[in-house]
Parts: structure tokens; C-alpha cells; sequence
């Protein structure tokens, strides 16, 4: 009698034949890189300085923030923010992005406005994988993330998709540095037609030079 099974034996000849073999596990997900040693006790400071809020202590605070990497102006704490901020852009893109124009590029540091906004981007998510409730990051994920590579394409469009090009706008850079002594002028001239004849300005303006010695109404003795 033939003792029938849910699955068929495998022959010999069969056991051999698996045309493809599996990769290692590996986790579906990265965890968001981790701020250095210098770096979190720059967040804890911050956070000590938050629960302090209108104290003295915060009133004349100098705290390093992250978000704003030109505060950053101790060497180690500065070079532990670059080699963060750097884990971070490429943990974007190995989770959130698919399609390489939206990839963050390579060349990020040579970029002034790439380095402000990723500063932002991973402050923001730390501070939301620290909270007690998914909105934070639910948030990040709606707004901060999209909107940061919304604008980021639309700056670079597709000039830094293979290597790092030239900036596009130095040459008028240039050109607005080198006009600045024009604007300051013109600026000058302006404020001269907002003093009006009251005596209480006339020390304050020499309309010959057509320079503003002082600013506001002067106080007139009685």
C-alpha cells in the first residue's frame, strides 16, 4: 500500500540542485547612529540648561548646539559632530532613500546649505527617537525628512549626481562682494532721508559727509 505524505520525498539527485544560495541574516532596520562621547554630554548640558530656563545659569549660557555646527568650537566636540553628521547621511541613505536622486550626495560638506540643514535633520531625529511617544518622529518622517530632500533636489538639481561640480553661483557671488561697498553707500544716503529738520537731530547727522553720526531722537536738556 502507498503511504502518501503532504510533501513528496526528496531524492538524492535533488538535494544538490538549490540554484541559490542564502545571503546571511541581516536586521531589516539600522539603528540611528549615536552621537560620540563629547557630543551627548554637549546634549546634556543643553538638556540641563532647558530644565533651567530663565535662570541666571541659562540666562548667560554658551552651550555648544549641535543643530547649529558654527557653535560648535571645541576640536574634538567639532570633529565628533562631522564624523555624526556623516553616519547620519548615510543611514538616510540606506533607509529612506530608493531613488538616487534623492540621495544625499557624496559631496555634502562642500555644500554650506547641505551642512546646515543635515545638522537640523539629525538633531531633530535624535531628539524624536528620545521621546516617550511616536509623534515626534512620525512628524520627522511627514515633515522634517521630505522637506529637507524637497528642497535639497531642487538646489542641486542633478549637478552633483556623479561627482562634486563647481558652485553655479560664484561667479555672482563674486560680483555682489565686490559691488557691497555700492550697497553699503546707497544705505548710507537712505538713511539720511528719514532725519527730518528737528534740532534734536542736527548733531547727529553731518549732511555734507552724508554720514549718520548717531541713532534715534536725541535727548533734548530742559
Amino acid at each position: 500500500m502507498t503511504r502518501f505524505t503532504s510533501q513528496p520525498p526528496t531524492t538524492e539527485s535533488q538535494q544538490h540542485t538549490d540554484p541559490t544560495p542564502r545571503a546571511a541574516p541581516r536586521p531589516m532596520t539600522r539603528a540611528f547612529p549615536t552621537p560620540g562621547p563629547t557630543l551627548m554630554y554637549a546634549y546634556e548640558e543643553l538638556a540641563i540648561l532647558a530644565a533651567a530656563r530663565g535662570s541666571a545659569a541659562a540666562a548667560t549660557d554658551q552651550a555648544f548646539r549641535p543643530w547649529d555646527p558654527p557653535t560648535c568650537t571645541d576640536p574634538i566636540l567639532r570633529r565628533e559632530l562631522w564624523e555624526w553628521l556623516d553616519a547620519v547621511v548615510d543611514w538616510i541613505n540606506t533607509e529612506y532613500t530608493w531613488d538616487a536622486a534623492a540621495m544625499i550626495p557624496t559631496c555634502w560638506p562642500d555644500h554650506p546649505h547641505l551642512v546646515h540643514e543635515i545638522a537640523v535633520l539629525a538633531d531633530q531625529r535624535y531628539t524624536a527617537g528620545l521621546a516617550y511617544t511616536s509623534t515626534p518622529l512620525e512628524e520627522w518622517h511627514r515633515y522634517a525628512l521630505p522637506y529637507f530632500t524637497d528642497r535639497m533636489t531642487n538646489r542641486i538639481r542633478s549637478h552633483c549626481s556623479e561627482t562634486h561640480q563647481p558652485w553655479p553661483g560664484q561667479p555672482r557671488h563674486e560680483r555682489a562682494q565686490a559691488q557691497m561697498g555700492d550697497r553699503m553707500q546707497r544705505c548710507a544716503d537712505d538713511q539720511t532721508t528719514t532725519i527730518d529738520d528737528d534740532p534734536a537731530f542736527t548733531d547727529r547727522v553731518n549732511r555734507q559727509a552724508g554720514e549718520v553720526t548717531g541713532v534715534g531722537r536725541a535727548t533734548v536738556q530742559q
